[in-house]
C-alpha cells in the first residue's frame, strides 16, 4: 500500500475544489511572505546552476552548439519564475552579495523584500545544514 505524507498547504494546494467551498480570504499586507511549492522547486534546482547560466551564450557557445548539438537551457519560460531563479542561483553562490540590477528585476517580478529575506534564510539554512553533515 503507498503512501504519501503531504502538509496541510500541500493538500490544500492539490485537493479539488468544491463547489460549496468558501472563497479564500485575502492575503493579510502585515502577513509574511512565503513561495508556493512550485517557487521553493525552482529555488531549491537553482542549486544546482552556475552563475554562467545567467549570461547570454556567447559566439564561441553558439559554434560550438551547432557542431555539437545545443547546450543545456536553463532558462525559464515564465518571466516571474525566471526572475526568482536568477535570484536564487545568485543567493546560492553569493549570498546577499547580488547586483542591484538584478534586485530591481526581482522586484519588478513581483517578490518583496520578505521573499528576498526568506530566499536568503532558506540557502543559509541549506549551507550551514550541509557544514554539519560533513
Amino acid at each position: 500500500m503507498a503512501y504519501l505524507a503531504l502538509t496541510d498547504g500541500a493538500a490544500a494546494a492539490i485537493a479539488p475544489a468544491s463547489a460549496f467551498s468558501p472563497a479564500p480570504a485575502a492575503p493579510k499586507a502585515d502577513s509574511p511572505a512565503g513561495f508556493s511549492a512550485l517557487e521553493w522547486s525552482v529555488v531549491m534546482l537553482a542549486r544546482h546552476d552556475r552563475p554562467s547560466s545567467l549570461r547570454e551564450p556567447g559566439r564561441v557557445a553558439i559554434w560550438l552548439g551547432r557542431i555539437f548539438g545545443d547546450a543545456v537551457n536553463r532558462r525559464l519560460a515564465d518571466p516571474r519564475l525566471e526572475a526568482l531563479r536568477r535570484m536564487a542561483v545568485l543567493t546560492w553562490h553569493h549570498s546577499y552579495s547580488v547586483p542591484k540590477a538584478e534586485l530591481k528585476a526581482f522586484f519588478a517580478a513581483g517578490f518583496s523584500t520578505d521573499h528576498y529575506e526568506l530566499l536568503g534564510k532558506r540557502v543559509a539554512e541549506v549551507h550551514v545544514a550541509r557544514l554539519f553533515r560533513k
